[in-house]
């Protein structure tokens, strides 16, 4: 098995990506809005994925947060609130906003599920700080540690029941970052005692299945690498600090925070004690790089990823996803309104 997690180029597989993925068995596979049309065609294209590795419990990944991180898209498919919406109601009321994280995270689990998605780059644990870039924003669950916690908990569990394996993001923390990793590589200036605050959700949350890495650069840690590329890093502070034993994938490679070739890049992800080299952009030049250059998935690796696809097992053929997920928006609809309707 390939370390590698690759996106694809369209909307459904080309010969040369069939043969490609046939032979190099990546660990998994990431879609993006290039990647949907229709419900029924993304239903297509992932059981051709799994036709095509011949692997029933194959990870395949999307960003599907809510709010403005959304890949399956209106009209074909329902908009979510995004994090700050339950950030908002737990300020009026904790245990309800909680129960309504979870039912929102549940009902769209159900979507990802019903279309053979089996893993959501979600939640966002970051907490967003003053002055920082606007890239976290609302898609964050508030600012207050014990918060994007507990809903950071809320949507794993909620996706979980529907059969759809959370990613906690972006481990170490993202919250105080200047600039856009995907368009440059922020530098944290700020100092251990600070940044312990950005670390508590996600040790919190140590016992999740999969995380994803940050491309920042922490000067309190590390003065030359990125958390992705960073040996101390990924072995002090999420490994050994926060205690994340979870399978640690890279942000996407080709993101501009990162110089160098996107294989030489996955190279040393892993080197630095990722489990999973993550890209996105589906350009068969890097994946063939990635495929010569990389070795073989550990045995950790392999473990982990075993581990995490078993935390949210797929629902039975039983289950009305359509109307289990209506009765679900029904009923978190209701609780925020009722949220809402008691604030002062």
């Amino acid at each position: 098995m390939l370390p590698a997690i690759f996106g694809l180029e369209g909307l459904q597989l080309t010969d040369n990506e069939c043969d490609f993925f046939r032979a190099s068995q990546p660990m998994g596979f990431i879609l993006f809005g290039r990647n949907i049309e229709s419900k029924q065609q993304v239903a297509a294209l992932t059981a051709s994925l799994r036709e095509t590795l011949g692997r029933d419990n194959l990870p395949i990944l999307i960003d599907q947060e809510g709010g403005r991180v959304a890949r399956l898209t209106a009209p074909e498919w329902p908009s979510f609130p995004p994090a700050a919406c339950f950030a908002t109601a737990w300020e009026q009321d904790p245990e309800a906003a909680i129960r309504a994280t979870e039912l929102n995270y549940e009902a769209l689990g159900l979507e990802l599920a019903a279309v053979g998605i089996s893993v959501d780059c979600a939640p966002v644990l970051d907490i967003p700080q003053p002055g920082a870039h606007d890239i976290i924003g609302d898609r964050a669950f508030g600012s207050d540690p014990t918060t994007v916690a507990r809903l950071g908990r809320a949507a794993l569990d909620g996706l979980a029941r529907a059969g759809v394996v959370g990613v906690i993001k972006h481990i170490p923390g993202h919250g105080r970052a200047m600039a856009d990793s995907h368009h440059d590589l922020p530098r944290v200036t700020a100092d251990d005692t600070a940044l312990a605050l950005d670390l508590a959700p996600f040790t919190a949350l140590a016992d999740a299945p999969m995380a994803m890495t940050a491309h920042i650069l922490y000067e309190a840690w590390d003065t030359e690498h990125c958390a992705t590329l960073s040996k101390t890093i990924i072995r002090s502070i999420i490994r050994e600090r926060i205690g994340f034993d979870g399978l640690l994938m890279s942000d996407d490679l080709d993101m501009k925070a990162l110089s160098g070739s996107v294989p030489e890049l996955a190279l040393a992800a892993l080197n630095a004690g990722c489990d999973v080299a993550l890209n996105c952009w589906g350009k068969m030049i890097d994946m063939q790089g990635m495929a010569e250059l990389l070795p073989e998935a550990t045995v950790s690796a392999r473990h982990r990823l075993a581990e995490a696809m078993a935390a949210a097992q797929p629902l039975g053929e039983s289950v009305d996803m359509s109307k289990r997920q209506e009765a679900l928006m029904a009923d978190r609809d209701t609780l925020l309104k009722s949220i809402n309707d008691g604030a002062v």
